[in-house]
C-alpha cells in the first residue's frame, strides 16, 4: 500500500475528522478539561502548525502537526493514526517526516507532551529516541501529563526508522 504524507490545511476535511477522531479518543480517558492541550483547528492555523495528513491509497490514515518556536525548538501538536492502522509503522513514519521537517529548519530539539494514559504513544517516542523531560514553555507541572523530548542530534533513531518496522 503506497503510504503518502503531505503537508495539508488542518480545517481541511480529512484533516478535521482525524482531529475530530483524536478528541473523541482521548476523552474517554477522562483527562480533567485543564490538562487537555490539544490544539484546535482554529488555534492550528493561528500557530502557524506546520500541519501533515498521512493518507494509505488516498484513504486518511492519520495526521501529526508540528508548532516551531524558532529554531529553539518543535513541539509535536496533534499526531495521530487511526485505530486499525496503529501498530502498522505509520505512527514511526509520521514522527519521523516531523522530525526531518524540524531538521530541515534547522530546529534540532523536539518536545511533546501527551498523557499518561497514552501507553502505547509513551512507548513509540521512547523507541524513537524521547526521554522524559519537565515541562516547557506554557505548560505547568501536571499529573496526568508526560513531557518528553529529543536532540535529533543525538539520535539517529528517527533517520533509520522506516514505515515497515
Amino acid at each position: 500500500m503506497p503510504l503518502t504524507i503531505l503537508q495539508q490545511s488542518p480545517d481541511s476535511p480529512a484533516a478535521i475528522q482525524l482531529i475530530d477522531e483524536l478528541e473523541e479518543h482521548l476523552e474517554s480517558f477522562g483527562y480533567p478539561p485543564q490538562s487537555r492541550h490539544g490544539f484546535s483547528v482554529e488555534k492550528l492555523i493561528r500557530d502557524k502548525v506546520a500541519f501533515f495528513l498521512m493518507t494509505v491509497d488516498d484513504v486518511p490514515v492519520g495526521c501529526g502537526g508540528i508548532k516551531l518556536f524558532g529554531n529553539d525548538y518543535g513541539e509535536i501538536k496533534r499526531m495521530y493514526v487511526r485505530p486499525q492502522y496503529q501498530g502498522q509503522g505509520y505512527a514511526k513514519a509520521m514522527l519521523r517526516h516531523l522530525a526531518n521537517y524540524a531538521s530541515q529548519q534547522g530546529v534540532q530539539l523536539i518536545r511533546l507532551e501527551t498523557g499518561i494514559h497514552q501507553l502505547p504513544a509513551i512507548r513509540l517516542y521512547e523507541t524513537f529516541g524521547f526521554h522524559r523531560c519537565g515541562p516547557f514553555g506554557e505548560y505547568q507541572e501536571d499529573p496526568v501529563s508526560v513531557y518528553m523530548e529529543m536532540r535529533l542530534a543525538e539520535s539517529t533513531a528517527f533517520r533509520r526508522l522506516d514505515v515497515t518496522e
